[in-house]
């Protein structure tokens, strides 16, 4: 599909405001929607960008849309289609600018959505089933024909499932997630919790659907009982559901960069984002009116899509909750953040527990590669979302910090943010690099642990504050005379300039025992 041919749409009524034959003869390989002012790194070569124009204001100077088409231009964006909407029409100076970029600019009026858009340009890709030229086919002709209509018109997939096997006398048959969520069954296969539905994946009669996706975004085919079918018509059947599949990860990605909008005005480092913007973003992602939220933050491997993909599945086990999934502009590689909207509930937080029950199963789809989560506590409104991120990102580190029993190593966890109520809890979420420079600063000489001479008063200091300061319990448990341990916390406090009479230098070294 090229991008004149979306001219040739009446239903899309779009406007060409600059483009030549050379611009408007370039093929489309996707579609992303974005609001950010640098939109470049969320970008594939041949992308129409859609653009509802948020980040840009009739204040703003003729830089500020340079820097925004620059960023097309450079990424090999096919167009820019610019919503109406925000200010009632495209304006002049961001067609300059894609003018003097080579890029052509569409605008897309207000009765016609940006999804219509992404649906058109998607449903033209696909092809037809039924017209791939190939060698004979298991499937019968008619349930090519009739697969192919179903996919063309977006049918959902227990439907497009139901009707794949229908020719086989409709055997039980499911679509499973990477963590056993079901996410497609015909009406002769009973419900199937999670645990099975995991153990299932492993199983003979188990077809991958789309083996090219992260460990964590694969879908899988499963019949549990044999019928029969020769393996090349199950494979057929799989290449059905994965053309659906890949339409709804196109979805996916369209979402992502929405939510990776969201996520870069709730993360604004001078202020809050104006509350009108930060509606419109959330309104964006299905979010609006769902407040209170929660943001979780995950930590997994440093690549693409792996994170996001976790995360997204993880989520998709709540039941009837909004979300949102995207990266944050400051974000570490392999980092992803969600926010999720959150009914008032009491008692136990709901999707705490759900997803804690679910983190080793996340964690075995990939489990060379620890996964780490942090979680805020829900935001009342929009505007203290930015708090909640920064609750997210500390939980976050705090999870990363926690070593697994006996080694060094870290353990996968997800940490919320009310379970951080103790001082060595707390300190769990402050970076390593931090708490190391404290605790050289705090105990000063005797941060040097290679010194047997430090390393004695250490023990006796560690010993005496567990002790709540008792020296004769701490004389106890060290079987030394009380003024032995008199001299040695001395010795102590003159070397790290503490009076351990005063309860904030007892509570200063105590951290600083924590931090080492």
């Amino acid at each position: 599909m090229h991008v004149e041919d979306l001219l040739r749409l009446e239903s899309l009524d779009l406007t060409l405001l600059w483009g030549d034959r050379p611009q408007l003869t370039r093929e489309i390989s996707g579609v992303t929607a974005t609001d950010l002012e640098d939109p470049g790194r969320f970008l594939q070569r041949g992308e129409l960008v859609l653009s509802g124009l948020v980040w840009w204001a009739p204040a703003d100077d003729e830089a500020k849309a340079e820097r925004f088409v620059a960023a097309l231009g450079e990424a090999g964006a096919a167009a820019l289609l610019a919503g109406e909407e925000t200010h009632g029409g495209v304006p002049d100076v961001l067609v300059e600018a894609c003018r003097r970029h080579g890029i052509a600019i569409l605008s897309v009026p207000v009765h016609t959505s940006f999804r219509a858009v992404t649906d058109t340009v998607y449903l033209r890709q696909w092809g037809d089933l039924s017209r791939r030229p190939a060698a004979p086919y298991a499937l019968p002709e008619n349930v090519r024909a009739e697969l192919s209509r179903l996919l063309a018109d977006g049918t959902d997939p227990d439907t497009l499932l139901t009707r794949a096997v229908a020719h086989l006398g409709t055997p039980p048959a499911y679509v499973l997630s990477a963590t056993g969520r079901t996410i497609a069954r015909t009406p002769t296969a009973a419900p199937l919790p999670v645990s099975r539905a995991a153990e299932a994946l492993t199983a003979t009669t188990t077809l991958s659907v789309d083996p090219d996706a992260s460990p964590y975004g694969q879908w899988h085919l499963h019949l549990p009982e044999p019928v029969g079918t020769p393996p090349r018509m199950l494979h057929e059947i799989a290449e059905v559901l994965a053309q659906h599949r890949r339409t709804a990860r196109r979805r996916e990605t369209t979402a992502r960069a929405l939510a990776s909008d969201l996520l870069a005005l709730i993360d604004t480092p001078s202020s809050p984002a104006a509350p009108a913007a930060l509606r419109r973003a959330l309104e964006a992602c299905g979010l609006a009116d769902q407040d209170p939220y929660t943001v979780i933050t995950v930590k997994g491997e440093a690549d693409d899509d792996g994170t996001l993909d976790a995360l997204t599945e993880a989520l998709h086990h709540l039941t009837d909750r909004g979300f949102a999934v995207g990266r944050l502009p400051t974000g570490e590689p392999g980092e992803a953040t969600a926010v999720i909207g959150t009914s008032a509930e009491s008692g136990e937080d709901p999707i705490a527990t759900a997803l804690k029950s679910l983190w080793p199963t996340l964690q075995s789809r990939n489990g060379s590669v620890p996964f780490h989560g942090g979680m805020s506590t829900p935001a009342a409104t929009p505007q203290l979302l930015k708090g909640a991120l920064t609750q997210a990102r500390y939980a976050l580190t705090a999870a990363r910090s926690e070593k697994a029993q006996g080694t060094a190593a870290s353990t996968s966890r997800l940490t919320a943010i009310d379970e951080l109520t103790t001082l060595d809890a707390l300190l769990t979420g402050i970076p390593s690099d931090v708490r190391t420079a404290f605790g050289i600063h705090a105990l000063g000489a005797l941060a040097d642990a290679t010194n047997p001479s430090h390393r004695m008063l250490l023990e006796t200091l560690d010993v005496f504050l567990t002790h709540n300061g008792s020296w004769a319990r701490t004389a106890e448990a060290l079987h030394l005379h009380v003024n032995t341990v008199h001299y040695r916390i001395q010795r102590v406090e003159m070397l790290t300039g503490r009076d351990l009479a005063r309860l904030d230098h007892k509570l200063d070294l105590k951290a600083a025992l924590l931090c080492r």
